[in-house]
């Protein structure tokens, strides 16, 4: 029953992209530029343990680096193992790797029809590689109706924004954060209205100290606290945001790890 739930919510919320044995340039070039193009990406270094998340969230797609840890053999039995198994069939795969072998296109893109592909990594252009890969996320509906990626904080003393407000500034911990927004409790509660600007908001994330403005989109009570939703504004600069999509790549990759351990 949860992996019919996890294939309708794909729909919406979109699918985890999982780049297994990612070489340098997959990971510096290809995963670093899905990030920006807000599509949830993580980097995977153990099939074993891959393979059994995959039974927790079956709608993923996984990008298998042929050229790393395991044997052609190897690679063509952890492919058919994933496309067999009840748990996991509905997991799209694709094979990537730096040599071009006709011979193991055909394999496993006429045999075995990988339903992400056979693609040929252009160290050279990485830009092109990037293009093929999000053609078949395009395919296969990779981002769903989700627009932004959006990262929880487990640690709102590290996670922070301060505000200036009536000639004070209050300090929020931050609770969530995408590129579109972020929700946040003050202590004071400054009592801001609907739609009142925040301009030089100072927003640190961990190490990064980012400027930003926004907008209240409105706050809500949760037992004593109140949980202000800020919109950002179009005058955040491409950096910031870039920076803040590199973070929230950062937390869903850490909690995807914990969870593969």
């Amino acid at each position: 029953m949860d992996n019919d739930n996890s294939v309708t919510n794909s729909g919406i919320t979109g699918k985890k992209i999982f780049f297994l044995y990612p070489s340098a340039v997959i990971q510096n070039e290809i995963a670093a530029e899905l990030t920006q193009q807000e599509y949830e990406v993580y980097l995977v270094r153990d099939h074993g343990a891959l393979r059994r998340a995959l039974k927790k969230f079956p709608d993923s797609l996984v990008f298998a680096n042929l050229d790393d840890k395991l044997s052609e053999q190897e690679w063509e039995s952890w492919m058919r193992n994933v496309q067999e198994d009840p748990g996991t069939a509905q997991t799209g795969v694709g094979a990537l790797t730096a040599q071009l072998n006709e011979d193991l296109r055909q394999k496993y893109t006429g045999v075995m029809k990988l339903p992400c592909g056979y693609t040929v990594i252009n160290k050279a252009d990485p830009a092109q590689t990037v293009a093929q890969i999000m053609e078949f996320l395009r395919v296969m509906n990779a981002r769903g109706r989700r627009k932004y990626l959006r990262a929880t904080s487990d640690r709102e003393d590290l996670t922070t924004v301060n505000i200036p407000h009536n000639g004070h500034y209050f300090k929020g911990g931050i609770r969530d954060i995408s590129v579109a927004g972020l929700s946040c409790v003050f202590t004071p509660d400054p009592d801001l209205d609907k739609n009142s600007l925040c301009k030089n908001m100072q927003i640190k994330l961990q190490s990064m100290i980012l400027k930003g403005e926004g907008i209240v989109f409105g706050s809500r009570l949760e037992g004593l606290m109140r949980i202000y939703v800020f919109i950002f504004t179009q005058r955040m600069y491409p950096e910031t945001k870039a920076k803040i999509r590199r973070y929230v790549q950062t937390i869903l990759q850490e909690k995807m790890d914990a969870l593969l351990r």
